[in-house]
């Protein structure tokens, strides 16, 4: 199928989904992307099984035959991570910036490798052949909570802007934990490349830090040149983008890095706003990362449902579903949990209690095609039966935390500070 005919299907997923969500449905407009395209992924699959002939089957084959993995790490995913770094709250973000490195460093890390350990223990109880180091490095791919469906979802449910920062900023930074331990514990696996976790942190890290300082830098002083919108747009446009490839080229994050470019031009514009208000009085810049994520989103969530059409079920899938749930809630439980502690009980955000901010950090992780793309990303290195646990399971995730936790975080928010203001009213009567 040619590249345009995929993309008007694309579309019209998008624009039917819509309209009917918003006439009748009036769900969060991501979390209807995802719900409905999977259940018409299913329900196609299931007319081309009762269709005779192949010219419906060939059909599937094609919307399928895209490569989801290469469509998100090697083209879009830098532009979808600027433009959610770009709306961070710098000054939010400062205020947080011990919560939010202990949640993005610590709460991955063990979260990881406590979902490969609880993994690996229920495979062991139902005599489920898989291995404790890919169990774990099952974990690094579900554990990090996805920035694109963070600030795809979650900045349209009404949180306060100071959870929304720490949640967001959480999400974004902490991809790159997760790669790097991916990285690692696949080397492990394969018995080839890096064998230290802090080596390879090091290099993701540091690496991505210096390339995009360096060129947001250069770049930012060709902003200052110019007072022509477009050309900004195109700056900022080609900045991530060269910055994401060196990246990838040298071995470092791009994820990091295409974050740290997000950040800086966000500080950049800010530092220029009262100029900006005389020649780019309809604030062009804004509305165009405004735009392109929202598009960006729309496209990657219905790519998420489709993608159902190239999946095998695992014969495993009875002991997936249930397995992969609990131990993604009860790993991030115990991440935060602990990261909590070393927060400290006066450093918490909004005045949150101990368990009242690791309940909302844990039900407010929401997965998304990151995780899918590393699952995917590992079909040459596991066999085909590991391979399918390991996709199956990504898939479970995914679905369950973007729909089910997606659809209730709001409702939980709500709970979560009505049982802060009855405590806080309880403590001031005391």
């Amino acid at each position: 199928m040619s590249i345009m005919g995929f993309l008007i299907i694309i579309l019209m997923f998008i624009v039917g989904i819509g309209l009917v969500n918003e006439k009748w449905l009036h769900l969060q407009s991501d979390i209807a992307l995802v719900f409905f395209s999977l259940i018409i992924s299913v329900v196609l699959l299931l007319v081309s099984r009762l269709l005779p002939g192949e010219g419906f089957s060939e059909l599937l084959r094609q919307l399928s035959s895209f490569e989801f993995e290469a469509y998100l790490l090697d083209t879009v995913l830098c532009f979808m991570l600027f433009a959610g770094a770009s709306k961070v709250n710098i000054r939010k973000f400062r205020q947080n910036l011990k919560t939010i490195s202990l949640l993005a460093l610590l709460t991955t890390v063990i979260s990881s490798l406590l979902y490969g350990v609880l993994f690996w223990g229920a495979a062991k109880l139902f005599q489920i052949p898989v291995d404790i180091w890919v169990c774990i490095l099952l974990g690094c791919i579900v554990s990090p909570t996805d920035p694109i469906a963070a600030t795809g979802i979650l900045n349209k449910l009404g949180l306060s802007k100071n959870v929304t920062s720490v949640i967001e900023s959480e999400s974004l930074f902490n991809d790159g934990t997760g790669v790097a331990l991916f990285v690692f514990f696949r080397s492990m696996i394969s018995h080839s490349g890096e064998s230290n976790f802090l080596v390879v942190m090091l290099k993701e890290v540091l690496g991505a830090l210096a390339v995009a300082l360096a060129v947001s830098f250069l770049l930012g002083r060709l902003m200052k040149l110019t007072k022509e919108p477009v050309r900004q747009i195109l700056i900022s446009v080609l900045d991530v983008a060269l910055v994401y490839m060196i990246c990838e080229k040298l071995g470092f994050s791009g994820v990091i890095a295409s974050v740290v470019c997000g950040m800086y031009f966000a500080y950049l514009m800010g530092g220029m706003e009262r100029r900006r208000q005389v020649y780019d009085q309809h604030n062009l810049y804004e509305d165009f990362w405004d735009i392109l994520d929202s598009i960006l989103n729309a496209v990657l969530f219905v790519m998420i449902g489709l993608s159902v059409l190239d999946i095998r079920i695992s014969p495993y899938i009875l002991f997936i579903v249930p397995v992969a749930i609990i131990a993604d809630i009860l790993s991030r439980f115990g991440g935060v949990l602990f990261s909590s502690l070393l927060i400290g009980k006066g450093k918490i955000p909004s005045s949150y209690s101990l368990m009242e901010f690791v309940s909302l950090m844990t039900w407010s992780a929401l997965k998304g095609g990151l995780s899918l793309a590393l699952a995917m990303s590992t079909r040459e290195l596991l066999s085909q039966e590991v391979y399918l646990l390991v996709l199956n399971t990504a898939y479970i995730t995914i679905f369950f935390t973007v729909v089910v936790q997606g659809l209730t975080v709001k409702k939980g928010y709500r709970i979560i500070e009505r049982h802060k203001a009855e405590r806080i009213r309880r403590q001031s009567e005391r």
